[in-house]
This record gives structure tokens, C-alpha cells and sequence, in this order.
């Protein structure tokens, strides 16, 4: 049975954790690209971006290869903790990373290349170190669009679907997000239901969008 509140505060879990993983790593990802020459730099950058272009039921597929039981990391992490993330909303929140990476990665990457490398060297030559002058010089001028790109990441998060069915599943009670138990209801013929969770959820992404926009607008 669907259970709308529990699908709600779930898909509001699992954006919340993916983008707090992903507003790390995207951000990382994306300064590693603007700003460093290393070999294989290109290969890098089509990985960080196939998720993107690829339909989320073959990055999902791709996921199943990895963390199932008998996958490339699943076998060890099952061997180690007798644990499967299969199947549970861990695996909804590994899904929702894998797909809304790939925008935190270009956005940041943008904002970052956006950042006039003058300020940097200044602060080199003052005696800033490499991480200092991150935090300090390159982090608060390219904070506009980190912050879009969060906001990005957050709705993708939200709204995914494809990777989380084939990774999580759509268990009513532990797995099933909001677009999950959508798509339920519109497959048993529920269509009130299902409208009236597609206007919870419409409501709920507005709200986030616009509250970051006023947020963004006093910057």
C-alpha cells in the first residue's frame, strides 16, 4: 500500500544525503578538471558525465554489477559485513549520487574555471598554501554557482527514478521514493492518487527552488 508521507520524507532523505555526497565530490571533481593538467584528465571527464547522457536503467544495471551481492564491491562489502545494500533505501541514496553527479561536476567546474586565476597567484605569493587559497580565494568567488549547482543536484536527486528502481526497488514502506510510488499508483489505476502525489511533489520542489532563489537573490 502507498503510503504517501513515508515516500516524501524519504525522497527528502535521500536528496538531502545524495547532495551533501555529491556538493563534495562535484565540487572536488570539478576544481580537479578546472584547474589541474594530469594524463588521462579527458577520460576523467567523460566518466564524470556519462551519467548524464546514459539512460538511468543502464546506469542502474551498471550499479547492479557493482553492489550486488555477487558485484564488483558488493561481494566484498557482503564477505566483510554480511551487509547488501540491495534492496534498501542506502541503495536509493547510492543511485541518486551516481546520476546527479555528473551536474555538480560541470556546474562547478564552470564556476570555478569562471574565477580570474590572478587572485589565486596573489594569493601564492602572499603565502597562502593550495588549500588555504581554495577555501579562501576561489571557494567564495565561485560560491554563486557551487550554490545553483547544489540546488541542481538536489532536484535531480529528488526526482530520480530509473537507477533507484533498478538498484532499491519499489518496496512500499523502505524503498519507495516519491516518483516510485507514482508510478505505482498510475500503473494500478489509482489516478487520484497518483495526482495528487505528483502535486505534493510539484509543491515540494517549487518550495525548494524558490526558497534557494531568495536565498541566492540576497547574495
Amino acid at each position: 500500500m502507498i503510503d504517501p508521507w513515508f515516500s516524501l520524507r524519504l525522497s527528502l532523505l535521500v536528496a538531502l544525503l545524495a547532495t551533501a555526497v555529491v556538493s563534495v565530490a562535484g565540487t572536488a571533481l570539478g576544481f580537479l578538471l578546472a584547474r589541474v593538467r594530469f594524463p588521462g584528465r579527458d577520460v576523467v571527464d567523460t566518466l564524470c558525465t556519462l551519467p548524464l547522457v546514459l539512460p538511468p536503467t543502464v546506469v542502474g544495471f551498471f550499479l547492479l554489477c557493482v553492489f550486488a551481492r555477487r558485484g564488483a564491491l558488493g561481494q566484498y562489502l557482503y564477505a566483510l559485513t554480511g551487509w547488501t545494500p540491495m534492496f534498501t533505501w542506502q541503495a536509493a541514496v547510492i543511485a541518486a549520487v551516481v546520476i546527479a553527479l555528473p551536474i555538480m561536476v560541470r556546474t562547478s567546474r564552470g564556476a570555478i574555471e569562471s574565477v580570474d586565476t590572478t587572485f589565486e597567484k596573489v594569493a601564492y605569493t602572499l603565502g597562502q598554501s593550495g588549500l588555504s587559497t581554495f577555501f579562501k580565494v576561489t571557494l567564495p568567488l565561485s560560491s554563486k554557482g557551487l550554490a545553483a549547482g547544489i540546488v541542481l543536484t538536489f532536484t535531480r536527486a529528488l526526482g530520480e527514478f530509473g537507477a533507484t528502481l533498478m538498484l532499491a526497488g519499489n518496496i512500499p514502506g523502505k524503498t519507495q521514493t516519491m516518483p516510485l510510488a507514482i508510478y505505482q499508483a498510475t500503473q494500478t489505476g489509482q489516478d487520484d492518487l497518483a495526482l495528487g502525489l505528483v502535486m505534493l511533489m510539484t509543491i515540494t520542489s517549487f518550495g525548494v527552488i524558490f526558497w534557494t532563489n531568495r536565498i541566492g537573490s540576497k547574495w
